[in-house]
């Protein structure tokens, strides 16, 4: 391969990684601070001021308590888990999807950044046993399965409909943004607070 070509795909790997790095998905959790039309503004985690361009038709969702109780074998869940000294993983919050959500959200064991190094397996409860300190649910999803400690306290939530009278100042939200190639963020979908129940995804 000549020089000149070795620099041209050079600069096609530059191009795409930048254009791949523009399009990721960005999580964002925080405080709403105003709606102002379809951008709504954020005071994120980490201290940031953020506007996210809603979508026309953005579907808001409010998080609504469940408890163990709620959770069954065949349900869809998500709970974010830490890795233990011993290698095995425990829920630090659980989300349970509505059956709607079933082949939307994407299955698997993938990194997530609730808490440093955690992770995140959306999948079915093929199983469930009761521990001392609470439940050990089985996972299962495409291409594999997990063991997750769900301890007894921690954060659990569902997902109800809900409407953008919520999106008031001082509600918590999340939601996954695409950053556009000028940077602005945009979403199609965000969950609330509602009731002193915030989202703990």
């Amino acid at each position: 391969m000549s020089s000149r070509a070795i620099a041209w795909s050079a600069v096609l790997l530059a191009f795409a990684s930048t254009v791949a790095s523009a399009q990721a998905p960005v999580r964002i959790r925080g405080q709403i601070t105003g709606l102002d039309g379809n951008v709504l503004s954020v005071k994120s985690r980490d201290g940031k001021d953020v506007k996210i361009n809603l979508a026309d038709n953005a579907s808001v969702v409010a998080a609504k308590k469940i408890t163990m109780a709620d959770i069954k074998p065949g349900d869809f869940v998500g709970p974010a888990s830490k890795r233990l000294p011993d290698g095995s993983l425990e829920a630090i919050s659980l989300q349970l999807f509505p059956a709607n959500l079933r082949g939307v959200v994407p299955e698997g064991h993938t990194p997530w950044d609730l808490e440093p190094g955690s992770m995140m397996t959306n999948a079915t409860v093929a199983n469930m046993v009761k521990v001392k300190s609470g439940r050990e649910l089985t996972l299962e999803y495409k291409g594999g399965s997990q063991k997750v400690l769900v301890p007894e306290g921690i954060p659990m939530f569902t997902t109800v409909p809900a409407d953008r009278s919520l999106l008031v100042p001082g509600a918590y939200i999340f939601t996954t943004a695409r950053p556009g190639a000028d940077g602005t963020l945009s979403a199609a979908r965000v969950t609330v607070s509602k009731d002193g129940v915030r989202p703990a995804n």
